[in-house]
């Protein structure tokens, strides 16, 4: 949403400044928040996940139905969980993507790849980059077993474990996206668990060796949405620049923003057809009718996966 190409087309229809914050983290964004004086800000864009628990907070407005082209929506996304609390709109989703596997193609078997076992195969050991993002390659980890993301508990993250810890042998580093990025680039590791087009599609262009692609167990659905804070004292103009971002043109402007390429959740989004083809256009109806939606865990079930987490980091 930095992205001037983006940003600068609302600026000069509506003759202002858009300011904008990037931040990691939905604990980050609220610390902002806190930190600022009502009205400082308009607009929050938020991991789908964390809407239930920041409408909550009275923190977004609860947006008109009509602000949204719901009809050219991917369905998957636009009856996700999250999109509606209580029955209600909070954040529009506006992008989303997938968790899967991103691999140098002149040095991993494409079929390989493709493979949710792919985190265990000999063939790659000590080649294999994790992005450092506990619960949704636990939740891969769990597809790779036959468990959606809802179907994971206690006794069943017992038997993840044992899974992730037998991936560590395979594996090079563990770091946040940037640093498994430039790992792969760099050819210190030639697959990264974890990642998928947001990772390196964007590269891609000028690294047409990079690819990825979702496990045959099935992908894992990320989302993000925008909404309307609370406090905001200019909520008919973030009202239109909500819908700025979900109209064709800015989808396409969004889904090839310089930060990270991903899909648009408005099918109607301008794209060229090598955009298109980098992010798999033609084939999202079958990675959206085999893929599961990542959810957050509830707070019994995330401290026991962040404490298997450090133990796979620690081990």
């Amino acid at each position: 949403h930095a992205d001037t190409k983006l940003i600068e087309p609302f600026e000069a229809s509506h003759g202002v400044k858009v300011n904008v914050k990037t931040y990691e983290g939905t604990g980050t964004a609220l610390s902002v928040l806190e930190q600022s004086a009502p009205g400082d800000w308009d607009v929050l864009v938020i991991d789908a996940p964390d809407v239930p628990q920041v409408a909550g907070l009275g923190i977004l407005d609860p947006l008109p139905e009509s602000i949204a082209p719901w009809d050219s929506m991917f369905p998957e996304i636009k009856n996700a969980p999250y999109t509606r609390v209580g029955g209600k709109v909070y954040a529009v989703p506006e992008k989303f993507g997938y968790y899967g596997f991103c691999y140098d193609k002149n040095k991993v078997d494409p079929a390989d790849a493709a493979r949710g076992d792919i985190m265990w195969n000999g063939k790659y050991k000590g080649r294999i980059g994790v992005y450092d993002y506990y619960f949704p390659v636990i939740q891969m980890i769990g597809m790779s077993m036959g468990w959606r993301p809802e179907d994971i508990n206690s006794e069943r993250l017992g038997k993840i474990r044992e899974r992730l810890l037998a991936m560590k042998q395979n594996v090079k580093m563990i770091g946040d996206i940037v640093a498994v990025q430039n790992a792969l680039v760099t050819g210190s590791v030639d697959v990264i668990v974890g990642g998928a087009e947001f990772a390196v599609s964007n590269l891609i262009p000028d690294n047409p060796h990079l690819d990825w692609v979702i496990s045959n167990d099935g992908g894992l659905i990320w989302n993000q949405g925008i909404g309307v804070l609370s406090a905001s004292k200019k909520k008919d103009l973030a009202a239109e620049f909500v819908k700025w971002i979900l109209s064709p043109t800015g989808q396409g402007l969004l889904a090839t923003s310089e930060c990270f390429w991903a899909m648009p959740t408005n099918a109607d989004a301008e794209l060229s057809a090598e955009q298109k083809a980098i992010l798999r256009w033609d084939q999202q109806s079958d990675f959206l009718s085999r893929s599961a939606i990542s959810l957050f865990p509830d707070a019994d079930m995330d401290a026991e996966m962040l404490d298997l987490w450090t133990e796979f980091q620690q081990s």
